[in-house]
């Protein structure tokens, strides 16, 4: 079962590493004009369950694929990245501002068995879509144990 949580969790000192380490990557790797130096965006998102997969939906448009992270550390699924506001060409008025821009950092904490090297993310139409693979959960399930004859194991 997939369990929303709005920001990584404070007791994994390693997950708030890797989110440092994402933000530097960023920082090494993006043109300038698809840089931001201050804000904070908030990217809504959707967890969705199936008997096989978890599918995280992220509404990140306007945010190229070289400006996303996403990263799985125990049981914990982050995205982050930077949203650069569109580049102006003259000197505006603006009368109405609501589209957030900034760097950010969304996290889904999910619970059971998932084959994360098959995991899959894409970015298609403003969605940034990730698949995480379900393992076949065995615990709780009775499984039959052979027995020989022959004394060794």
């Amino acid at each position: 079962m997939a369990q929303f949580s709005s920001i990584p969790s404070t007791e994994s000192r390693e997950l708030g590493d890797d989110l440092r380490n994402l933000f530097e990557d960023l920082d090494a790797s993006l043109r300038p004009e698809q840089r931001v130096f201050s804000g904070e965006c908030h990217p809504a998102l959707d967890v969705v369950e199936a008997d096989d997969a978890v599918e995280i939906v992220v509404d990140v448009s306007g945010i190229p694929a070289e400006a996303l992270r996403v990263l799985f550390r125990a049981g914990v699924v982050v995205v982050a990245g930077e949203k650069a506001p569109s580049p102006v060409t003259t000197d505006p008025t603006f009368h109405l501002v609501e589209r957030e821009f900034g760097r950010f950092a969304r996290a889904v904490r999910l619970t059971g068995a998932f084959d994360v090297g098959r995991a899959r993310a894409a970015l298609d139409a403003g969605e940034l879509t990730i698949v995480i693979p379900k393992l076949t959960e065995r615990r709780g399930q009775s499984q039959t144990i052979p027995i020989t004859s022959d004394r060794r194991l």
